[in-house]
């Protein structure tokens, strides 16, 4: 059984940076697509990039442009988010997802596995 297990997170002052990882265990998903979510309390969880099972295409969502960058290794079975330029409103769980297909990328329903997320806090 595949699991994804999320690292990385913790306590950042603004401006800062954080590499957040997933690793999957339990079966290769070198032919899936993963994508980092986030929730904030008392909001909905929201997509933040995604990433093709090659590498070759991502997304990001308008808020992560130009400050977040997703990769992946798959030697390795892990996808990583670079945060750069960490701002307050940043603060939420994020969260490892994977999906088969290139597809509603950006919509949580269409994940099928979930890691347990890791606390990013953005102190001002």
């Amino acid at each position: 059984q595949v699991q994804l297990v999320e690292s990385g997170g913790g306590l950042v002052q603004a401006g800062g940076s954080l590499k957040l990882s997933c690793a999957a265990s339990g079966s290769s998903f070198s032919t899936y697509v993963q994508a980092w979510f986030r929730q904030a309390p008392g909001k909905e969880r929201e997509f933040v990039a995604g990433i093709e099972w090659n590498g070759g295409t991502t997304w990001r969502a308008d808020l992560a442009k130009g400050r977040f960058t997703i990769s992946r290794d798959n030697a390795k079975n892990t996808v990583y988010l670079q945060m750069n330029s960490l701002r307050a409103e940043d603060t939420a769980v994020y969260y490892c997802a994977t999906k088969p297909g290139p597809y509603d990328v950006g919509y949580a329903r269409a994940y099928v596995l979930w890691g347990q997320g890791t606390q990013v806090t953005v102190s001002s």
